[in-house]
């Protein structure tokens, strides 16, 4: 058996960020859909304060496309649909077939933590609804809740969501954050619509999606990208066409995708960027110190007192090194950055750039230092951006 190949943490490192886009020339040809393809999956979130995570994707890797032609992109001409895979997240409507095997799983679960009172009936009425009257929200449908807390869902909320965990109804899109649920008959391509993929294969396709997606894994990697359990990467890893590897200070085994390792002597210009805390590039918090070095929590749902860096702090991607921190905000047409940690000196003028980009892209004409613990640092980031 001939000995894995061995690859430095920094070769590593630099197949990770051209596997995510970050590394060598953005494809502007493909555009938005181009980097959901790339990507296999964009992750969505409530939380908007630059602007929502989606649209933080594309822009992290691509500079300022609009936002409206992101959302145009993702949801127009059947090219995506949105569906449970890191979390809920938008796929390329060419996965479909892929999460055959999730749908097959929920459906033999026979219902999700909410419980249908009357399934038959319910079921019926809201595929009866969508068959008649095309896309709707659940509250077009009859209404989402029963009026109590934000989880106290209504029967025809939990009878949508059933369909849509099962595959017979699917999210065409959001509006004004909630999800429009079709009919999947109607939304998913025909060459697409069907669940003839076995278990096995299904997992195949996602491990090596992920592998290729992420230039170079661990098990560990592999399983989280789509949500899959470590068995089941370790029954399909050996069909993926991934390529076992060994990485300095990895310490576990891992699989580069062998495109990756063919563009590994390429150079290509780094991007600089803030980066949503749900970019895949670094959704993985263990992943993300393993490669970059760089311990990343959300703060979001931490008491105000107890944050460290920030509600929404956006980590700060420089020379294809992750080397500090902006908490943004916005008031007016100004953008504020509340907090802002940076590693060295060096991270200046690359965090004033990202901060002066980010404020252009969402309409702001001016930036805003509040907090900036290190004097020294302070006055030269405030001047940097001024």
């Amino acid at each position: 058996m001939n000995k894995p190949a061995s690859l430095s943490a920094d070769e590593a490192r630099r197949m990770a960020l051209r596997a995510q886009g970050f590394l060598g020339a953005p494809d502007r040809r493909g555009g938005v859909r181009g980097i959901l393809r790339r990507l296999g999956a964009v992750q969505l979130d409530t939380i908007s304060v630059l602007a929502r995570s989606h649209e933080l994707i594309p822009y992290a890797r691509l500079g300022a496309v609009g936002r409206t032609a992101v959302e145009t992109a993702y949801w127009t001409e059947n090219h995506a649909f949105e569906y449970w895979s890191h979390a809920a997240c938008i796929l390329p409507v060419e996965e479909w077939p892929h999460f055959a095997f999730r749908r097959r799983a929920r459906r033999a679960r026979g219902h999700r933590w909410h419980v249908l009172q009357d399934a038959e009936r319910s079921i019926a009425a809201v595929l009866d609804r969508l068959k008649a009257d095309g896309p709707l929200t659940s509250t077009e449908l009859g209404g989402a809740k029963n009026g109590g807390p934000w989880w106290d869902w209504s029967e025809t909320k939990i009878a949508v969501e059933w369909l849509l965990d099962t595959g017979d109804v699917v999210c065409t899109r959001r509006r004004g954050w909630k999800r429009v649920y079709d009919l999947a008959e109607r939304a998913v391509p025909d060459a697409l619509f069907h669940d003839d993929i076995d278990d096995a294969e299904c997992l195949r396709r996602l491990v090596a999606q992920a592998g290729a997606a992420m230039g170079v894994a661990t098990r560990a990697d592999l399983a989280d990208y789509h949500r899959v359990k470590g068995e089941q990467v370790d029954a399909v890893i050996a069909g993926t066409g991934l390529v076992p590897v060994e990485v300095e200070g990895w310490g576990k085994p891992a699989w580069a995708d062998p495109a990756a390792l063919a563009e590994l002597s390429r150079g290509g210009r780094h991007r600089t960027t803030l980066l949503s805390p749900f970019d895949s590039l670094i959704w993985d918090r263990p992943r993300t110190e393993r490669v970059f070095g760089f311990t990343h929590r959300l703060e979001a749902y931490v008491p105000k007192p107890q944050r460290i860096h920030g509600y929404f702090a956006m980590p700060l991607l420089s020379g294809g090194r992750l080397v500090g921190r902006a908490d943004p905000a916005r008031e007016g047409s100004t953008l504020i950055a509340r907090q802002v940690t940076l590693d060295s000196a060096r991270a200046v003028e690359p965090m004033a750039q990202a901060l002066r980009e980010a404020a252009e892209w969402v309409g702001c004409d001016s930036v805003r230092i509040e907090r900036l613990d290190d004097p020294a640092l302070a006055a030269a980031l405030r001047a940097a951006v001024a």
